[in-house]
C-alpha cells in the first residue's frame, strides 16, 4: 500500500512539476526560492542553515529511486539541524519556512518509498530514509507553533509516530521508543477533552499502542501493559478504539502464551486475554453499525477461545467447558469456530469423560467446515488421551471424514503415525487398526499420483517402522501384516523395484519366523525376480533348511557362490544356521565350499585353519564320518606344507595351540578307531598325528614321544588290519611300514640318548612303546625274510630295561607260530622270559608252564631226535621247578601234559630195544607225575611198568 504525502497547511495544493537540473553547474542563487534569495544575502547563521537544508531537499526531490541519496545527506542535514537548534526563537515567517522544508523533506521520502514499493512490489524502507524522516520530524519540533497552522503539536507528533513505526519495523527499538516518547511529550501538554477531530483522537491511541509494542519488544512487559492500561483514557467511546486496544491486549496475550514460560506465562496471558475480553464487552456497547458489532463480537469470541486454550494448558478443564458453552450458547447464533470442538474434546478427555470426548470428535465428521489440520489434531489428541482404547474410534472418525470433506494424504500419514505409536502395551491392537486403516481403498486412493509422492514415502516409512518394531519383539504375524500393507504404498515401476524386492525379503523373514515355509518361499521367489542377490539366495537356503530338504539346501549353497554380490560370510552364516538345526551334512557342505576360496588367494574374513577346525568339530559330533575327517586333516596338512605352517596355523602361541589341536584330534580319532577295530582308518589317523606333532615348533620330549608313538601305533594298525582281512600286506605297504618304523627307531634313539644325559631312559618311560616298536619291527623284518635282523632286534630289546617277561613271551609265541616262524627268536625269547619268570619273587607258574610247553614243542619240532638230550634237559628243568611247589601252584593240566609226554617218549626207544633210553624217559615222566595231583592211578601203573622193565634187564 502506497503512503500518502503530508500537507503542512492541511489544504490541497497543486504540486509543481519536478525541477530539472541542467548539465551545467548552477549557481546557488539560481536554485534558491525567492524568499531564501533575500535571506541568502543576509549573513545570519540561521539563514545559511535553512539555505543548506533547502539545497539538500531539492536534491532529494530530483533524485530517482535507482539513484539513492548520497551517504553524506543524512549527516549534512543533521549538522544543519544542530546549527539551527542552537539559534534563538524564530520569527513566524522563518518557522513557516522550516515547516515547508520539513514537509518537502517528508514528501521526498514518501516519493522514494512509493517508487521503490511499486518497482519491487515490497516495502523497501531503508535506514537512511528513516533517518531523513526523523530529521523532518525534528524540524517540525524545532519550529514549534506557527501562526495559521492548526494543531501543530498533533502534526509534529504524527511525524514522530510514523517515524517511530518505521524504526520499529527495522527493529531499531531504541530509536522507535525515542520517537514515540517525543511524540508523547508533544501531545501531553494538550487538553484531551478539547480534541474533537477523530483522526487526532485516533493518533493519541495509536501512539500509546505503538509505544507499548516497542516496550514489549525490548522485554519490558510491565511498561507495555501499563501503557495499554493508560490507553483506556484515549478510547473516547469509539468502538474502533475499543477494537484496537482489545487486539493489542490479545496480541500480548498470545505472545505470552507462546513464550513457554510455564505457569507464570499462562497466568499473565490469561490476565491479558481477560483485559481484551473486557474491552470487547465495552466496545460492543459502543458499537453503532452492524459491521462494528460483527467485528467486535468476532473479536470477543476469539478472546474467549484463547481464554479457553489457556485454561486447557493450566488443566482447568471445567473452565474450558464453561468457555465453550458460553461461545456456543450466544444469543447471536453462537460461535462455530472449528477449534471449539477440539477444546471441548480435550477438556472432556482431561476430565476423564471419554464418552463426551468421543461425541465431540464424531461431531467433527458432520461439520464440513472444520479444516483438515484441526480435525487431524483432534484425532491425534483423542488417541493420545484415550490410548489403545481410542484406536478404533480414531480409525472410524478418519474413515468417516473421508466421505464428507477433503482429506489429504498427509493427514492420513499423521493419523497412522499417531495410532501406530511406539509399541509397548496394546501395540499389537494399534498395529491391527493401522493395518485396517491404510488398506482401505479410499485411503489408498489419497496417495495416487505424483503430487502425493512424498506422503506415499512417509506412509511407507510409518508402516515399515511399525512392522520393524513388531518384528524385533518377535510378533511376526503383526509385523507381516504391516509389511504387506506397506507394499500398497510402493509404486509398480522400475524406480521402486529394489524397494519392492526389499519388502518381499522382509516378508519372507516374517513367514520364516511363523514357520509358514511355503508362503515364505513365494515371497522370496518374487524378491529374486525383482533383485536377484546373495540375500535372496541365503533366504532360500534357510527355507530348504527349515524344510529338512538337505539336498536342496546343499544345492542352494552352490547357488550362493555364483551370485554377483557373493560374500564368504554367507557360507559361514549358513554353517551356523545348519549347526543350529542339527543339519550337520549341510554345515559340512557350507564349510567345504568356503575352503575352496582359500586356494584362489581371495581375501577371506575367517582364517582357513579356523574353518577346517570348525569342520572337523562338526564332523566329530556324529559317528561314521572318519573318512571325511581324514580328508580334511589331510587338507590341513597339505595346506600347511604349501603355504607354510606359520601362515596356515598362525605364529607363536596361537599357532602352537592350533598345531596341537590338530595333532590331538588326529591321535584321538586314531585311538578310537583302533579300539573300534577300524584299523585302516586308525593307521591313517595315527600317521597324520605324527605329522602334526612333528610340526609343533620347539617340540619337547613329550611331543617327540607322541610322534614316535603315533608312528609305531600306525604300523601296529597296519599289521592288525592284515590279520583282520586275512590278506597279506602289499609290497608298498611293507615299505611304508618299514619307513615309519625307521623314523620311529631314530626318534627312540634320540630320545633315549637325551634322557640318558638326564639320568633316565626312554624304555623306562614308555616300555610298552618300545615293545610295540620291537614287535612291529620284528614282524616287518620277517616279511622281508631278514631273520638275522629279527634276532638282533629281539636281543636288543631283551637287554633293555623296557623288556618285561610277558613282552618276551608274546614275541616268543609269535615267532613259534604263524606263517613266518623263527625258531631262534622263539627259543631265545622263551628262554629269556622263562628266566625272568623264575627269577621273580612270585613267579607266574601259569606262564612258566606255557613257556615250558612251547620250548619243548619247538625243540621237538625243529630238533627232533637229533638232540634228545636237549629235550630231556627241558623235562628235567620242569621237574626241578615243580619240586617243592604246593599242589595247585603249578598248573595241573600242564603237569599232566609234561608227565604223559615224557612217558610217551619212552615208547619208541623201548620198541627199538633201547631199554636204557626208554627207562630214562619213563623215570622222568614218573617223577613229574608224583608232583601232579590227580595222577595217582597213572603213577601206580607207571611204577608197575617201570618195575617190569627193570626186571627184564
Amino acid at each position: 500500500m502506497l503512503e500518502k504525502k503530508k500537507e503542512y497547511d492541511q489544504r490541497p495544493k497543486r504540486k509543481n512539476p519536478p525541477f530539472k537540473i541542467s548539465r551545467q553547474k548552477m549557481r546557488i542563487a539560481e536554485i534558491s526560492s525567492p524568499e531564501l534569495r533575500s535571506l541568502h544575502r543576509d549573513t545570519e547563521p540561521n539563514n545559511r542553515s535553512l539555505f543548506q537544508i533547502e539545497t539538500i531537499v531539492k536534491q532529494l526531490e530530483t533524485r530517482s529511486a535507482e539513484k539513492p541519496p548520497p551517504e553524506t545527506v543524512v549527516s549534512d542535514l543533521r549538522q544543519c539541524l544542530t546549527q539551527l537548534s542552537q539559534l534563538a526563537s524564530f520569527p513566524n515567517s522563518l518557522k513557516l519556512q522550516i515547516w515547508k522544508l520539513s514537509y518537502r523533506l517528508w514528501n521526498a521520502c514518501v516519493d522514494i518509498s512509493n517508487t521503490t514499493a511499486i518497482r519491487s512490489s515490497s516495502s523497501a524502507t531503508t535506514e537512511s530514509q528513516a533517518e531523513l524522516r526523523h530529521i523532518a520530524a525534528d524540524l517540525l519540533s524545532i519550529a514549534g507553533d506557527v501562526a495559521g497552522i492548526p494543531s501543530p503539536a498533533i502534526k509534529s507528533a504524527s511525524f514522530y509516530h510514523k517515524t517511530g513505526q518505521i524504526w520499529h519495523s527495522l527493529q531499531k527499538f531504541d530509536l522507535a521508543a525515542k520517537c514515540f516518547e517525543r511524540a508523547t511529550d508533544l501531545v501531553s501538554k494538550l487538553e484531551i477533552n478539547s480534541i474533537t477531530d477523530a483522526g487526532e483522537r485516533k493518533l493519541l491511541l495509536d501512539l500509546n499502542l505503538a509505544r507499548s509494542r516497542t516496550a514489549w519488544e525490548v522485554r519490558d512487559p510491565n511498561l507495555a501493559v501499563a501503557l495499554l492500561n493508560r490507553s483506556k483514557s484515549f478510547l473516547f467511546g469509539a468502538c474502533e478504539h475499543y477494537t484496537d486496544l482489545a487486539k493489542q491486549f490479545m496480541a500480548f496475550g498470545k505472545r505470552a502464551l507462546s513464550s513457554g514460560g510455564g505457569e507464570d506465562a499462562n497466568r499473565e496471558a490469561l490476565k491479558l486475554m481477560n483485559e481484551a475480553l473486557e474491552c470487547c464487552e465495552k466496545g460492543f456497547g459502543a458499537a453503532r453499525t452492524r459491521e462494528e458489532k460483527v467485528e467486535i463480537r468476532g473479536l470477543r469470541w476469539k478472546a474467549l477461545r484463547f481464554i479457553a486454550a489457556i485454561h486447557l494448558q493450566k488443566e482447568e478443564f471445567e473452565s474450558v467447558i464453561k468457555c465453550v458453552k458460553v461461545l456456543r450458547d450466544s444469543a447471536d447464533g453462537g460461535d462455530e469456530h472449528p477449534s471449539l470442538s477440539v477444546l471441548a474434546m480435550k477438556a472432556w478427555l482431561g476430565l476423564g469423560r471419554h464418552g463426551e470426548a468421543e461425541r465431540e470428535l464424531r461431531g467433527m465428521v458432520i461439520d464440513k467446515g472444520i479444516p483438515e489440520g484441526v480435525w487431524v489434531s483432534a484425532v491425534e489428541a483423542y488417541f493420545v488421551a484415550a490410548g489403545t482404547a481410542g484406536a478404533e474410534t480414531a480409525k472410524g472418525v478418519f474413515l468417516g471424514l473421508l466421505g464428507r470433506c477433503h482429506v489429504s494424504a498427509g493427514s492420513a500419514v499423521r493419523v497412522a503415525h499417531r495410532v501406530a505409536g511406539g509399541g509397548g502395551e496394546g501395540g499389537r491392537l494399534r498395529a491391527k487398526v493401522v493395518a485396517e486403516l491404510v488398506s482401505d481403498e479410499r485411503v489408498v486412493a489419497l496417495f495416487a499420483g505424483q503430487d502425493a509422492a512424498k506422503d506415499r514415502v512417509a506412509m511407507h516409512a510409518v508402516l515399515w517402522n511399525c512392522g520393524a518394531d513388531n518384528f524385533q519383539s518377535k510378533d511376526y504375524e503383526t509385523s507381516a501384516e504391516l509389511f504387506e500393507k506397506s507394499m500398497l504404498y510402493i509404486p509398480y515401476d522400475a524406480e521402486n523395484r529394489i524397494l519392492r524386492a526389499k519388502g518381499f525379503r522382509v516378508l519372507c523373514l516374517c513367514y520364516l519366523g511363523l514357520l509358514q515355509l511355503d508362503r515364505a518361499q513365494e515371497y522370496i521367489n518374487e524378491a529374486e525376480k525383482l533383485e536377484p542377490n546373495i540375500v535372496c539366495a541365503f533366504l532360500k537356503f534357510k527355507i530348504y533348511l527349515q524344510k529338512n530338504d538337505h539336498q536342496g539346501a546343499i544345492n542352494q549353497i552352490e547357488a550362493m557362490t555364483t551370485c554377483l554380490d557373493f560374500q564368504p560370510d554367507f557360507l559361514s552364516l549358513s554353517a551356523h544356521e545348519a549347526v543350529a538345526c542339527h543339519a550337520l551334512p549341510i554345515a559340512v557342505a557350507s564349510l567345504s565350499s568356503m575352503l575352496k576360496f582359500y586356494a584362489s588367494g581371495k581375501s577371506m574374513p575367517t582364517a582357513e585353519v579356523t574353518v577346517v577346525r570348525t569342520l572337523l568339530t562338526v564332523l566329530s559330533q556324529e559317528p561314521g564320518n572318519e573318512q571325511q575327517v581324514i580328508k580334511f586333516l589331510k587338507h590341513a596338512h597339505t595346506r600347511a606344507s604349501e603355504i607354510g605352517p606359520d601362515c596356515f596355523f598362525g605364529k607363536e602361541e596361537v599357532g602352537r595351540r592350533e598345531r596341537n589341536w590338530f595333532a590331538v584330534t588326529s591321535w584321538n580319532f586314531g585311538t578310537k578307531t583302533g579300539q573300534d577295530k577300524n584299523y585302516e582308518s586308525s593307521a591313517v589317523f595315527l600317521k597324520l598325528a605324527s605329522d602334526f606333532y612333528a610340526l609343533i615348533e620347539g617340540s619337547d620330549n613329550e611331543n617327540n614321544v607322541m610322534v614316535c608313538k603315533s608312528l609305531v601305533l600306525s604300523v601296529s594298525s597296519m599289521i592288525a588290519l592284515e590279520f583282520e582281512r586275512k590278506t597279506s600286506m602289499s609290497e608298498t605297504e611293507v615299505k611304508q611300514a618299514l619307513y615309519l618304523l625307521d623314523r620311529a627307531g631314530e626318534m627312540l634313539k634320540s630320545i633315549s640318548a637325551r634322557n640318558s644325559v638326564n639320568g633316565d631312559q626312554i624304555n623306562t618311560i614308555e616300555p610298552e612303546l618300545f615293545f610295540i616298536y620291537t614287535f612291529c619291527y620284528y614282524d616287518i623284518q620277517g616279511r622281508l625274510n631278514d631273520l638275522g635282523s629279527q634276532l638282533l632286534n629281539v636281543k636288543s630289546f631283551a637287554s633293555s630295561k623296557a623288556c618285561k617277561p610277558h613282552h618276551l613271551l608274546q614275541i616268543g609265541l609269535s615267532a613259534s607260530q604263524g606263517p613266518r616262524l623263527n625258531h631262534e627268536v622263539a627259543c631265545f625269547a622263551l628262554n629269556e622270559c622263562l628266566s625272568s619268570f623264575l627269577s621273580s619273587a612270585a613267579p607266574d607258574y601259569q606262564n612258566v608252564a606255557l613257556v615250558m610247553r612251547k620250548l619243548i614243542s619247538n625243540a621237538s619240532i625243529h630238533k627232533g631226535d637229533a638232540d634228545d638230550d636237549l629235550v630231556y634237559s627241558m623235562y628235567k628243568q620242569a621237574y626241578r621247578i615243580m619240586v617243592g611247589l604246593k599242589e595247585d601252584e603249578y598248573p595241573i593240566e600242564e603237569g599232566k601234559w609234561l608227565a604223559m609226554t615224557a612217558w610217551n617218549r619212552a615208547a619208541v626207544p623201548v620198541r627199538l630195544g633201547q631199554i636204557e633210553v626208554g627207562k630214562k624217559w619213563m623215570t622222568v615222566g614218573l617223577d613229574i607225575a608224583k608232583h601232579v595231583p590227580g595222577m595217582e592211578a597213572y603213577k601206580e601203573c607207571m611204577e608197575e611198568v617201570l618195575g617190569n622193565l627193570k626186571k627184564e634187564l
